[in-house]
C-alpha cells in the first residue's frame, strides 16, 4: 500500500476528500453519506420513510433504492404516515403498477401497514422519533475504535436486535435486526463513520448539538 493511501474501508477523491469507501460509487451516494448518512434525525417523515426503504431494499444494494427514492416519495405521499394508513386496493394496484419504485407486493403491503403501526406509536409516545431515540445504544456498547473490521463484524448489534423484536410485537414488518441495524447507522442512533472519514467529526458534533425527542 503506498504510504500516503487510505486506511482499510476509506477512499480519497481528487480534491483530496476522505470518505467511507462503500459510497465512492457515484456523485449521487458521496452526497448522501456527506450530508445524510449517520447524522441525527428527529423528523418523523425521514425516520419512517427510511424504515419503509431499508424494508423494500432486501435483497437489493441501498444504490438502487436511493435512485429511486424520488419515486418511491412520489408514490408513497412523502411517507406520509397519515396518509399511506389509509391507502386501499386501488392504491395497493397503483403501486404495483409504478416502474419507478420495488414492485413488491409484499413490501407494498408492509409499507402501508408500518404506517398503520406508527399512527399507534404516536398515541403512546407522541411521535416516532420519541419511541426510536429510546432506542440508541448506550456508547459503552460501541467498539472502541469504528475501522473497516468492527463495522463488518456489527450486521446488527443487541440493540437492533432488541428494538426489531418490540417493532415485530407491535405488528410491524420487514424490522429485522440488520434491517434496522443500518436504520440505525443512517439515522444517527450509531456514527459508523470509519476512523478518518471526514464526515466522522461532523456527525459526532452533530450528535452531541442534539437533543432526542421526548
Amino acid at each position: 500500500m503506498p504510504a500516503d493511501a487510505p486506511p482499510s474501508g476509506l477512499f480519497t477523491d481528487g480534491p483530496g476528500n476522505t470518505r467511507c469507501a462503500w459510497c465512492q460509487a457515484t456523485p449521487l451516494y458521496r452526497h448522501y453519506h456527506d450530508t445524510e448518512w449517520g447524522l441525527p434525525v428527529a423528523d418523523e417523515r425521514r425516520l419512517f420513510e427510511k424504515i419503509c426503504l431499508e424494508g423494500f431494499q432486501a435483497g437489493l444494494s441501498w444504490l438502487t433504492i436511493l435512485n429511486k427514492r424520488e419515486a418511491f416519495r412520489s408514490a408513497f405521499a412523502n411517507f406520509d404516515a397519515e396518509q399511506m394508513a389509509h391507502f386501499d386496493a386501488a392504491e395497493v394496484q397503483r403501486l404495483l403498477g409504478d416502474v419507478g419504485i420495488v414492485r413488491h407486493a409484499g413490501k407494498i403491503a408492509s409499507a402501508i401497514n408500518n404506517a398503520q403501526r406508527v399512527l399507534e406509536l404516536r398515541r403512546e409516545f407522541g411521535s416516532l422519533g420519541a419511541y426510536v431515540w429510546r432506542q440508541e445504544p448506550d456508547a459503552a456498547s460501541r467498539p472502541e475504535s469504528i475501522t473497516l473490521e468492527a463495522v463488518r463484524a456489527l450486521p446488527h448489534s443487541p440493540a437492533s436486535a432488541a428494538l426489531s423484536k418490540d417493532l415485530k410485537k407491535r405488528g410491524w414488518t420487514f424490522v429485522g435486526p440488520t434491517t434496522l441495524y443500518a436504520f440505525m447507522q443512517a439515522m444517527g442512533l450509531v456514527n459508523d463513520h470509519i476512523e478518518g472519514c471526514a464526515s466522522r467529526a461532523a456527525a459526532l458534533a452533530a450528535r452531541a448539538a442534539f437533543t432526542p425527542p421526548a
